[in-house]
């Protein structure tokens, strides 16, 4: 099944914004896109339709929040549910990825990048989904269901 996978978007869930993502697989890269608004965790269910539809995913990536010994937090537990809403609503191929330390790279990279250039650099979050799609894209048997 992940073979015929060609086209995805990653989600870097949070409370406050959740960062989105598109890769495919040809080129083994991602592009970040607008991250999107939630309240307490809840998204604007329109809006992450209005993506899906525009960029036609096989499947859909969720960053999976763990701590640094592997355990979960309630962080962990509301990203799995979104997750699995997102399966629900969408009837698309869900997997959960490790997200560890993408938001950290993501900072670092995002400073990196301002200081060679001036203008709008994308969201942490998104740029955090970016790092979680192209880790997928190079070594997708390391997801799982949620």
């Amino acid at each position: 099944m992940l073979e015929r996978i060609q086209t995805v978007l990653g989600f870097d869930y949070g409370l406050k914004r959740i960062g989105v993502a598109t890769g495919q697989r040809i080129t083994a890269t991602a592009a970040p896109l607008h991250a999107l608004a939630a309240r307490d965790g809840i998204p604007d269910w329109g809006r992450v339709e209005a993506v899906i539809k525009e960029w036609r995913p096989h499947a859909l990536l969720v960053g999976l929040p763990l701590n640094m010994d592997d355990s979960e937090s309630e962080l962990s537990r509301l990203a799995r549910k979104f997750a699995r809403r997102l399966e629900g609503r969408f009837a698309l191929p869900v997997f959960m990825v490790d997200e560890r330390l993408t938001s950290r790279s993501a900072r670092e990279l995002l400073v990196d990048i301002g200081a060679r250039r001036k203008g709008k650099l994308p969201s942490l979050d998104s740029t955090a989904a970016v790092l979680m799609v192209e880790g997928w894209l190079s070594e997708p048997s390391v997801a799982h269901k949620p």
